[in-house]
């Protein structure tokens, strides 16, 4: 046989032709085939050297020929010394492989060229075997090749080191037996499409767990490429795979920072800022998370030494299991942790810390608390970390993270959860401060708002008050009822422009000029002329310590009503504040014509009043521009569904209100809102009675007449001394002192009213009166028998009034005791 016809099916890739030597040994160790290669190298010709013995001419440098081996196998890799014709020897370095035709002796290939000098390239079949044995045994890539029937049938050592599963035992098996999860299904798929449409090569991300460790999701980068023969056949497939878990977990830390930046603190609220703390953690850091803050903190009290049991609020929880049944405490309520306690061991140290439920602090921890150690049997704990809330040197409280697997917090866990509870830290600090903050604003307003219903006769009213929800806080809303003489009653509603506490101080100053101002019994529009000086005078005060642009100095808004049962009408006058609504009974609802008037704070611009007839049983709705929310919708239809809701029935002012608010505000209005609804009341004509009295001193004793004789139409003789002596000095005074007409009015109404109206603005002034003189004890008396008096004036002329109690007994020896 002539060794060159074999030469084509073994040769390399790449070998030379004239440097390789083809020679043929059967297994009785005579030369059976001789290349030209070998001739042209060796200098023997074919037919000189087949069927001579092969150790003439060839001598192995270490071992026996390979022509004598039998159990080591098939292949021999070596070097060899071959004899030239003239006796020098060529050193040889070649591949021998044993075959079998048939029932012929086993003949081997020797394929081999000079062994090349040191720094000469390596034959192409060193290279080869080099690169199979490297890739089979010292290559980190882990390479699994699989059949046309998806069975593995080979794998190197990387991909034994990856599963925990050898050669041996893998050989025949498929990927699903290796690998546990959803992802094994599906990557099978996609190599089973690789045989069936011969895909040339595909990789991706799967996720599962192998028996190496099977408590742990891994994460592998895995490609296929398909195996093919000369004809282009599928064969099977090479996959290669790479554990990248550590890579993927890196980068889910990353992403969950960043996540958790953008997460937590949404908003100023604490709870709910804890809450999105414990949900950043889950389920990528623990199974179950706790965050608790310290009970003190919270109480606005400062915190103290952690060397005794330490009481904190837990503020959330958050678990992988629906329903966080492992929590022992649910969201707002309290637990005391011991100074034993990893919680306040943490605390105490400024540090976190891991722990695994062996360790001896944490048996002792559950040892005394059996309910905690009973979840942790169930739930089946493992480890445990704590790490402390701190924010500005101050520790607010403790986040715990408990892990169930059987892998143990790392170090890189510990620091990712360092660094998610140091962000949360300052959000969770800032909303505290906040909430301190909003708290004592809101006592603040709520201790300038009015508390409660002042007794009055001329409505019935209902109000509410609802401060911010959003980042803002409470702004300067405010409201009230105000008693006024001649059994009316002032309506007030108000805004001051901006928000926060500066707002807050700004309407409680307002509120008391307004009640102030109202006890003058000044119009509506006067009254707003004075307040307004006053808001004035409030923004030049606030110049040099407030900003020129702080709101809370620059105006405010206002409504001011006042409503007379009697007359049954009603005087109106706005400040830029948004028309009040009225409901007649039987009648639709409607927004007042009334002049809008300018903001308080402008100057100089004035005030317009209107009057309106309000029948008994009207509504009369006062409210702010927090209640339309028209930053969110259009004025004009905000102000639509106000007339609606307040044009519907309902039981009483209080659900009425109720339905209000609910049916026009979010359930986080960006702005205070401030409703008042008055329910007119009006005064029977047997409830009061009009004289009207000429400007004569003799008119005086008639006046005491009619005044008695109407008291015992009303049985009231028991105040008949007292408001005869009234009604004397009061009628005596207009007569001397002012211009007719003159008017007496007694209105019988929770108190005795007595009203002497006359036609000069001159107001009347009380002084003690010396004993030489004659007059001057009128008002002093008038002050000292009845409970309340005053001026009030009207476009033309006043009104001087006095209140008695109907209840106090007064009679001739009480009034006695006071006349001189």
């Amino acid at each position: 046989m002539n060794a060159d016809d074999a030469l084509p099916l073994i040769r390399p890739r790449g070998a030379e032709a004239p440097r390789t030597v083809v020679i043929m040994v059967d297994e009785q160790g005579v030369v059976t085939g001789w290349s030209t290669g070998a001739e042209q190298l060796l200098g023997r010709s074919t037919e000189d050297t087949v069927g001579r013995p092969a150790d003439d001419i060839l001598a192995p440098d270490a071992g026996p020929p390979f022509w004598t081996r039998r159990a080591e196998g098939d292949d021999w890799l070596g070097e060899l010394t071959a004899r030239r014709a003239d006796g020098r020897p060529l050193p040889l370095r070649g591949t021998a492989h044993r075959c079998v035709e048939g029932g012929a002796r086993a003949q081997w290939i020797l394929v081999a060229a000079e062994a090349p000098a040191a720094g000469q390239r390596l034959l192409p079949q060193e290279i080869e075997r080099a690169v199979v044995h490297w890739l089979f045994t010292r290559s980190p890539v882990a390479v699994t090749i699989y059949d046309s029937d998806l069975r593995c049938r080979w794998q190197n050592e990387a991909m034994t080191r990856l599963t925990g599963v050898t050669e041996a035992e893998r050989r025949g098996k498929r990927l699903p037996e290796i690998l546990s999860g959803p992802d094994a299904a599906v990557w099978e798929r996609r190599l089973r499409r690789v045989v069936e449409t011969g895909e040339s090569a595909f990789s991706g991300e799967m996720h599962g767990r192998v028996p190496a460790d099977p408590e742990c999701d891994c994460v592998f980068i895995a490609s296929a490429s398909a195996l093919r023969d000369h004809h282009g056949h599928t064969l099977g497939l090479c996959t290669t795979v790479a554990d990248v878990t550590q890579q993927y977990r890196s980068r889910e830390r990353l992403t969950l920072l960043k996540e958790a930046g953008t997460r937590i603190g949404s908003t100023l609220d604490l709870m709910r800022t804890a809450q999105e703390l414990a949900d950043s953690a889950i389920p990528r850091l623990a199974d179950w998370v706790t965050v608790d803050l310290l009970d003190t903190l919270l109480s606005g009290d400062e915190p103290g030494p952690f060397t005794g049991v330490v009481a904190l609020r837990r503020a959330a929880n958050q678990s992988v299991l629906e329903g966080t049944p492992e929590a022992v405490r649910q969201s707002g309520e309290v637990d005391f942790y011991p100074p034993y306690s990893p919680a306040v061991r943490c605390m105490a140290t400024g540090r976190s810390a891991i722990h695994h439920v062996t360790d001896h602090d944490i048996k002792v921890w559950l040892a005394h608390d059996p309910a905690r150690a009973e979840k942790f049997r169930i739930y089946e704990f493992q480890s445990i970390m704590g790490v402390p809330i701190r924010a500005r040197g101050t520790t607010l409280g403790i986040t715990m993270f408990y892990r169930r697997s059987k892998h143990p917090f790392t170090d890189d866990d510990r620091l990712l959860a360092e660094e998610l509870v140091a962000r949360a830290a300052v959000c969770l600090d800032n909303a505290r401060r906040f909430d301190r903050e909003r708290t004592a604003a809101l006592s603040l307003q709520q201790s300038l708002l009015p508390q409660g219903n002042p007794v009055q006769a001329a409505v019935e009213t209902a109000s509410r008050y609802l401060p911010a929800g959003g980042k803002t806080g409470l702004a300067g809303d405010w409201f009230d009822v105000i008693p006024l003489s001649g059994a009316r009653v002032a309506l007030v509603v108000g805004d001051v422009v901006g928000h926060g506490i500066n707002a807050a101080a700004t309407m409680g100053r307002l509120r008391t000029a307004v009640r102030t101002l109202a006890d003058v019994d000044l119009p509506p529009d006067e009254l707003l002329t004075h307040l307004d000086d006053v808001v004035l005078r409030l923004a030049a005060e606030g110049e040099g310590t407030a900003s020129p642009t702080d709101p809370a100095v620059l105006g405010a808004t206002c409504t001011y009503a006042v409503y007379d049962p009697i007359s049954r009408t009603c005087s109106i006058a706005r400040a830029g504040h948004p028309p009040p609504v009225t409901v007649t009974p039987g009648g639709g609802a409607r927004l007042l014509d009334l002049p809008a008037g300018p903001p308080l704070g402008l100057g100089g611009l004035p005030f317009e009043s209107a009057e309106v007839q309000l029948p008994e049983d009207s509504l009369l709705a006062l409210y702010t521009d927090g209640l339309l929310g028209f930053r969110e919708r259009e004025l004009d239809s905000a102000l639509d569904q106000l007339c609606q809701v307040l044009a519907e029935p309902a039981p009483s002012l209080e659900m009425l209100c109720d339905r209000v608010l609910t049916g026009l505000l979010p359930d986080h209005p960006a702005d205070d809102a401030a409703l008042l609804i008055a329910r007119t009341r009006a005064l029977n004509r047997d409830q009061f009675a009009v004289r009207d009295l000429p400007s004569d001193p003799a008119t005086v004793s008639a006046a005491r007449s009619w005044a008695a004789h109407q008291l015992a139409a009303w049985s009231l003789e028991d105040a008949s001394f007292v408001t005869e002596l009234v009604v004397s000095e009061l009628v005596t005074n207009a007569i001397r002192h002012a211009e007719g007409p003159i008017q007496l009015r007694l209105i019988r109404d929770r108190t005795l009213i007595c009203e002497v109206s006359d036609a000069s603005n001159t107001a009347p002034h009380m002084r003690r009166a010396r004993l030489s003189d004659e007059g001057g004890r009128g008002l002093l008396l008038v002050a000292q028998l009845t409970q309340r008096w005053g001026t009030r004036h009207a476009r033309e002329g006043k009104t001087i009034w006095c209140e008695q109690s109907l209840s106090n007994g007064s009679g001739p020896a009480e009034a006695m005791a006071w006349v001189p």
